[in-house]
């Protein structure tokens, strides 16, 4: 016999990836460039207040930012070109001042005009000139001139930029405006975050975007790291820029205030979290309550809140609603089945109806009326509360079809397993009817429910849409449809992706568990 499974599990993951790989692409295939690009527009206060020719370069400013094109105005081309030392500053600030229209430019400024559109035709860009929109000698509110070259990005590059992006990885070269000398990693066994006092060893860089790459705290799970991050994609109307990952995975609620003693030995009551410190270069400078707090420009943190994250939240009512999904359902699909045609069975058949025909808000909301109304529990969530009675309600409305689900599965399999050729030949070897339910019939019954197990656990991440809406649970999912509905390109991709891994995961640690439990599927295969 030879052992394949190594094997088996490296052709199943890379299966896995390039199904994430395809999946992802076909997503992003269809949103940037099957969905009329001004639908981003939809939500934005911003664009609906410009006019002119102001609302078409903001157009094309946040187009670049979803990641539609690349765009360059010629006052920036003018400006690297200095920067580079290609121009002097006199001959930039002569050339970037052009006319309201063609034939009021100076002839220095219609020679870099002409030299700007040479360069970036030749690279395949289309160059904008808007004149000046004018009413008698003044220009209207948002009229002024421009001119700018613009260039749609192939998806191509769009998917390989994304993936190869997806995971960044910081280094002591990361961050600008730091001496060479000054760069670096120091290890301490004395948590400068709480103020060298308390004995928390960590790692903290001089040149990263993070200040703390790895250290120690009192929370589970006690060892954290901000060396390696998950770059999901930048949100822009969902969560205005920050990371779909951090979108999910952030605290939400009221700040926890507590005693804190910042760098500069500055001692007040805030809800900061020194750990999560990034590189922000000369903030102390532009910020007087920066300078008061911080030694070093690593001043933009974020804060500690009261409640959970969005998966957080989701992954505890999932998992609960699937270990009481799991304790309910095949208990009772045993049942039904030992006892075929008689009242319990009957009972459950019609439960497993109820759910199945009654439309799922329907149900939610008659559940939440009961327990709100019967049994005094909490029809709301609120993330302010200590009392753990609001989970009650969204955890079993979450849970009765899967159990109505798992009992149908159950009883069914069980019923074909009794009436199985095995199972008359072990009636007539003499066993009894409880070794041989117990000891075959549930044992080969279960197998195919088992698949289901990691999928069913992994799944609880996701979160469930409807009834987080209906209790207000603030969990992750709502997150994929507020997306869609806000036309945030970035948390669809990103929340996409994020589902496609769980999925291809589900099905792999599935097929394992079920080798587990049934000997005869096995990895392995006889040499020829």
């Amino acid at each position: 016999m030879r052992d394949i499974m190594g094997k088996y599990l490296l052709k199943r993951i890379l299966h896995g990836v390039f199904s994430v790989i395809v999946v992802v692409a076909i997503v992003m295939v269809m949103v940037y460039s099957m969905l009329d690009r001004n639908l981003v527009f939809s939500n934005d206060a911003t664009y609906s207040r410009q006019a002119s020719n102001a609302k078409i370069t903001y157009s094309y400013t946040k187009w670049e930012q979803y990641g539609y094109l690349d765009y360059v105005t010629y006052q920036e081309w003018l400006l690297a070109m200095a920067e580079s030392g290609e121009i002097d500053e006199e001959t930039r600030a002569a050339a970037v001042a052009f006319g309201r229209k063609p034939e009021n430019d100076t002839e220095i400024v219609a020679e870099y005009i002409q030299k700007f559109t040479d360069y970036y035709e030749s690279q395949g860009y289309t160059i904008t000139r808007l004149n000046a929109v004018m009413n008698g000698r003044k220009a209207v509110t948002g009229g002024q001139q421009a001119l700018f070259a613009a260039k749609d990005l192939p998806l191509t590059n769009r998917i390989w930029k994304y993936f190869t992006n997806l995971v960044f990885f910081d280094n002591i070269h990361t961050v600008e405006g730091i001496e060479d000398s000054e760069r670096g990693l120091t290890f301490t066994w004395f948590d400068p975050a709480y103020n060298g006092e308390k004995f928390s060893p960590a790692i903290i860089g001089n040149g990263t975007l993070h200040k703390y790459l790895f250290y120690v705290d009192d929370k589970f799970p006690f060892v954290h790291q901000n060396f390696a991050t998950i770059n999901l994609g930048t949100s822009y109307t969902v969560n205005n820029g920050v990371d779909v990952f951090e979108t999910m995975n952030k605290s939400q609620g009221s700040y926890v205030l507590t005693t804190m003693t910042f760098p500069t030995g500055l001692v007040e009551d805030s809800a900061d979290d020194l750990h999560s410190a990034t590189y922000q270069a000369g903030s102390r400078e532009l910020n007087p309550v920066y300078a008061a707090r911080f030694t070093d420009d690593y001043t933009n943190v974020t804060t500690i809140k009261r409640g959970m994250s969005k998966l957080g939240y989701s992954f505890v009512i999932g998992i609960l609603s699937v270990i009481m999904a799991y304790v309910l359902g095949l208990p009772i699909g045993l049942l039904m089945a030992r006892n075929k045609e008689k009242l319990i069975d009957k009972i459950g058949t019609i439960y497993i109806i109820f759910l199945i025909a009654v439309p799922s808000l329907a149900y939610i909301f008659l559940f939440k009326g009961i327990g709100g109304s019967v049994f005094g529990l909490p029809t709301f969530f609120d993330m302010e509360s200590s009392s753990k009675l609001m989970f009650i309600l969204p955890i079993v409305s979450l849970a009765l079809p899967s159990v109505a689900n798992l009992m149908k599965w159950m009883r069914r399999y069980m019923i074909d397993q009794m009436n199985s050729d095995y199972v008359k030949f072990a009636r007539s070897s003499g066993l009894t009817e409880g070794e041989i339910f117990s000891k075959h019939i549930m044992k080969n019954a279960v197998i195919p429910i088992v698949h289901g197990i990691p999928g069913s656990i992994l799944g609880a991440m996701t979160g469930a849409i409807i009834t987080e809406r209906v209790y207000t649970v603030p969990g992750a999912g709502n997150l994929l449809t507020e997306a869609i509905n806000k036309y945030d390109n970035a948390v669809i991709v990103g929340v996409v992706l994020f589902y496609a891994i769980l999925s291809v995961l589900s099905v792999i640690l599935g097929d394992i568990l079920m080798a587990m439990v049934d000997p005869r599927i096995s990895f392995s295969t006889k040499d020829r």
